[in-house]
């Protein structure tokens, strides 16, 4: 069961394609997304690893997680969705912190401007409503990573906004939805969605290498003539 969604997710063809990539650090999901770039309609960046995009993009990102070594790569990435004419999203906005605290005190701001000691916590309610959007639009959709630190309520929303309207697009318009990562599941969980969607991947680790586009030995041997 695991495999053929995981199949269905990446090959069947079902358009628009929307997928969700959020999470920490680019050079965690830097594969994941090289080979998702040819094959997605739309990608949304969204979590920690969307201010080294916007730092390479120019962006002013305060205090914000970014992976220096990374920028070269995420300029990369964005010519390469330029190339495919993969519409590449990044959040308009964010909810900075003073701190990386719960109870820090926030502010939106735009993502691309935000103030020198805070830092983005979760996107804003501009990305929440344009991300919403295009994930409406969707009728295939794979979401893997949380948009913000949504253990802490005030950074929630972005992965709830997320999840509603994945959600929403499986229930009301019918669309393919595959959820994957641990971060992403306990957010459905959580958040009560998990019935609502049409998969959710306990793969972990390998779920990510099978994104990746890598031959998994195990599975091919057991499974081999579905994937051939």
């Amino acid at each position: 069961n695991e495999v053929r969604n995981l199949y269905d997710a990446l090959y069947r063809d079902l358009r628009p394609f929307v997928a969700i990539v959020g999470g920490a650090k680019v050079s965690d999901k830097l594969r994941v997304l090289e080979n998702l770039i040819p094959r997605v309609d739309h990608l949304l960046v969204g979590g920690a690893m969307a201010y080294t995009f916007i730092k390479a993009h120019g962006g002013s990102v305060g205090n914000s997680l970014v992976e220096e070594d990374f920028l070269d790569e995420a300029r990369r990435l964005m010519d390469m969705a330029k190339t495919h004419g993969t519409a590449l999203l990044l959040p308009d906005d964010s909810v900075a912190a003073d701190a990386f605290a719960e109870d820090a005190a926030v502010q939106v701001v735009p993502s691309d401007a935000i103030p020198d000691g805070w830092m983005g916590l979760d996107i804003g309610p501009e990305a929440r409503r344009r991300f919403a959007d295009v994930i409406a639009e969707g009728q295939k959709i794979l979401w893997n990573g949380p948009m913000g630190v949504f253990e802490w309520p005030a950074f929630a929303n972005g992965t709830r906004a997320v999840a509603e309207a994945v959600a929403q697009a499986t229930q009301q318009n019918g669309a393919f939805s595959v959820v994957g990562g641990g971060d992403s599941v306990a957010a459905v969980n959580q958040m009560g969605l998990a019935d609502a969607v049409s998969f959710i991947s306990t793969g972990g680790g390998a779920m990510l290498e099978f994104i990746e586009g890598k031959e998994l030995p195990g599975i091919r041997a057991v499974v081999g003539s579905y994937l051939s």
